[in-house]
């Protein structure tokens, strides 16, 4: 009796993200196998041939894509490259997952995602946060109308960077998807899309905090490193208030407030997958993605009387990275796009309100996403 079909796996990139984010869930997902990794330039301690020997090593994209063998391809490489990269290996007949940012417009991902149902394959987006345990207790909490209606939603990635980091999250202009918008704002934005749908407007301000001065966006030697968004609901009233900064002088970071008719959650920290993964953790480690109880977040509910109590909230037991990465693997064995966990078609809309906030710090004007 044979077990399920088996699909090989080819990663192109291996920096952080495929070492840590991608490789080691590869291994954990039972019908997906890792084959072979390009890897531009191997060095002495980084070098994927001498990490993965028994793997097949390529030092360019195309020479991976012309492999028969190779069923699905990852992307993991700067973001100025993924729609090129995405579009060839579609055509080479791969399934494909395309690190975040997905690519730097809303045009360039609905070209990609009309490709993949031409060719008939599954094109995913490696929107991971989607599965952290502070954001599906929030689901958690508006499924079960604790809430009540939410009248304002903060989320917040703040930070205490005070030095500008030398790879393309520093370096890249937002034209190429570099920067804060499209880094840590398109998780934040994400998340937002999947609570609340397309927003009406869009108003929003960049700054660079490091240098204590408003920006545009728009100049070739501008990268605003701190951005304040603010999207509207017409139809609910509700306001939401996306923000990063990398001046917050805070010993327990913000990164959820929400407050709602009947209650109120506040949370600060973030889903400790990321840093447990980085330190070295799996994700079959006892309590890998399981919040210390010192961290858990705080509800806030009125009474009949009016009063109001404040109490600690559990963070929900985590499904952790690993239910993506099982997502993805059901999408590329049955191919379709039904069964993606975070679709194209998804990444498209974020795009649609990055380019909103975009035009709304160039212009001052509260702008409806096209």
């Amino acid at each position: 009796m044979t077990g399920p079909k088996q699909f090989k796996v080819g990663i192109i990139g291996y920096g952080l993200s495929a070492k840590v984010f991608h490789i080691p869930f590869v291994a954990l997902t039972e019908t997906l196998v890792l084959h072979s990794i390009v890897q531009r330039a191997p060095a002495a301690g980084n070098s994927a041939p001498a990490d993965f020997p028994e793997l097949v090593h390529h030092t360019s994209a195309a020479a991976l894509l012309a492999d028969a063998a190779v069923d699905v391809v990852i992307v993991s490489t700067p973001p100025q490259t993924h729609f090129s990269l995405a579009r060839d290996a579609l055509r080479a007949g791969k399934h494909v997952l395309v690190e975040k940012p997905f690519v730097p417009t809303a045009a360039e991902a609905d070209e990609l995602a009309a490709l993949a149902r031409e060719v008939g394959r599954v094109l995913c987006v490696y929107q991971n946060r989607r599965w952290d345990s502070d954001f599906l207790t929030i689901q958690q909490l508006l499924r079960d109308g604790a809430l009540g209606r939410v009248v304002e939603f903060e989320t917040h990635f703040d930070r205490l960077r005070p030095d500008r980091p030398s790879t393309w999250k520093g370096t890249l202009g937002m034209d190429a998807g570099g920067g804060v918008l499209y880094d840590l704002g398109t998780h934040l934005l994400d998340q937002v899309f999947v609570l609340f749908g397309m927003p009406s407007s869009v108003s929003a301000k960049f700054v660079n905090q490091r240098d204590g001065r408003l920006v545009s966006g728009v100049g070739a030697d501008e990268q605003p490193d701190s951005i304040s968004a603010v999207l509207s609901y017409a139809a609910t009233g509700t306001l939401v208030h996306v923000r990063s900064a990398v001046v917050s002088v805070e010993a327990r970071q913000l990164r959820f407030w929400v407050r709602g008719s009947r209650a109120s959650y506040h949370k600060t920290g973030l889903d400790p997958q990321e840093d447990q993964l980085r330190a070295g953790g799996k994700a079959t480690d006892a309590g890998f993605g399981k919040e210390d109880e010192s961290r858990y977040g705080r509800l806030s509910v009125v009474g009949d009387g009016g009063q109001v109590e404040d109490r600690v909230c559990p963070t929900v037991k985590p499904e952790t990275y690993r239910r993506f990465y099982g997502m993805f693997a059901k999408a590329v064995a049955s191919g379709s796009e039904d069964d993606v966990p975070v679709p194209a078609t998804q990444a498209a809309q974020v795009l649609r309100i990055i380019e909103a906030v975009r035009e709304s710090a160039r212009t001052g004007r509260d702008v409806a996403p096209k």
